[in-house]
């Protein structure tokens, strides 16, 4: 049988959906390497920009590479036909971005609801009227993949009760299946991490040891003006303490730096402003980042799942978070919560990390314990079982379930 999966986003070109992506991708593949006999073929659809990174070097793998950028017409019109030619008895879209005029049958990743919740031309660069038809262009596109799709993969419990609310989807038909965290709990003292390599990074970013940190995009809804007035109001408390927002640079970041420049909190040409933006930084040394921060803090309105956190938790750092959303189920009693509309609520619990050695000490064993809850592998084996329960029953095939039990 063959299984198509939609990875354009495949790898850092495609952010968090990308890492998503590619876990999934990768260790679906793993499992499959162990199962007796070939049980699925599986094509693998890449843009041009991350088709060589993607290796189809076993037996029932081949990759398509597909020109059809994400949101746009080409992937409308001109996908279907290439998802076509590939006569495929199933196809995973990774997000809610499925081809109207996709053939046959297909499941689709929902991670979250966010255009729903915070319809607003501040979500965007563009022009009003036109942000308003891309955002009903948006409804139509994910109403017709929920009622279409033979199954809906979400990646938490929140997202699930969120499609049903608000598209009256069957509980049924919609399976969680939570992401993984990579590389858990190397802790502050591995060999992995060297001390020396540490102080390089910290310095190679003009930082000391004393900062919070934020890993993650600027939109509107992660809440980075309150977390920004917030750290100036702490700065009379705490003078040494910096905040270090770890995200590529774009036209959202543009507008969180003027709001730090307003609040003298930063200016582009001191690498000592209390405020830091170092762009994109590399998994490597984004876990030294993690490891060294006092404490990661994550603002956010709205999540759908929230891994950062957790990638924080994974390696040692204490976490303070947002009570929206999914992030109470997926952090659990792991993080310090607070309300991210009170900014005197987030003053104290900031507070209450770093003053608290005991406390914070607490807070990072329960945050290595949660971390290791979730897996890619345990995300993977599920997802095949969804494949499975999509597909005719004369398709299902038991070896896919002894595999991934191995």
């Amino acid at each position: 049988m063959k299984i198509g999966i939609d990875a354009r986003f495949y790898g850092p070109i495609g952010k968090g959906l990308g890492r998503y992506t590619q876990e999934v991708v990768d260790n679906i593949i793993k499992i499959m390497d162990t199962a007796d006999g070939e049980v699925f073929e599986f094509i693998i659809f890449l843009s041009p920009a991350n088709f060589d990174e993607f290796a189809a070097d076993r037996p029932g793998v081949k990759k398509v590479k597909l020109d059809c950028p994400w949101y746009g017409w080409k992937e409308q019109l001109l996908m279907p036909f290439y998802l076509g030619r590939e006569k495929l008895d199933l196809i995973h879209f990774p997000h809610f971005n499925v081809p109207i005029l996709t053939p046959g049958k297909f499941v689709v990743t929902i991670h979250d609801l966010i255009l729903t919740h915070f319809p607003t031309v501040r979500a965007t660069t563009r022009r009003p009227t036109l942000y308003y038809f891309k955002n009903f262009a948006y409804r139509l596109v994910i109403l017709i993949a929920l009622k279409r799709a033979r199954k809906i993969i979400t990646v938490s419990q929140f997202t699930k009760r969120d499609i049903v609310r608000k598209f009256g989807i069957k509980p049924e038909k919609i399976a969680v299946t939570y992401e993984g965290v990579a590389n858990l709990a190397k802790g502050r003292d591995s060999l992995f991490v060297s001390r020396l390599d540490n102080r390089e990074i910290l310095a190679q970013y003009h930082l000391r040891q004393n900062f919070l940190l934020y890993v993650g995009n600027a939109y509107p809804h992660k809440n980075l003006a309150i977390l920004l007035k917030v750290f100036s109001r702490l700065r009379g408390e705490y003078p040494d303490l910096r905040l270090v927002l770890v995200g590529k640079l774009d036209y959202f970041y543009e507008r969180v730096k003027e709001a730090a420049r307003t609040l003298n909190l930063w200016q582009k040409e001191n690498i000592n402003s209390p405020v830091i933006f170092p762009g994109y930084v590399p998994d490597a040394q984004l876990e030294i980042l993690y490891a060294e921060a006092r404490a990661y803090i994550f603002p956010s309105l709205y999540e759908g799942f929230g891994l950062p956190p957790l990638e924080a938790m994974a390696n040692g750092c204490p976490v303070l978070s947002s009570d929206r959303a999914s992030l109470p189920e997926i952090l659990g009693s792991a993080a310090v919560y607070f309300n991210p509309e009170d900014e005197g609520d987030m003053i104290v619990k900031i507070r209450s990390v770093l003053d608290d050695k005991e406390l914070c000490d607490r807070f990072i064993a329960l945050g290595l314990a949660r971390a290791k809850k979730y897996n890619w592998w345990e995300c993977a084996r599920e997802t095949l079982a969804v494949y499975q329960e999509a597909l005719p029953r004369k398709h299902c095939h038991g070896d896919v379930e002894r595999a991934a039990l191995k």
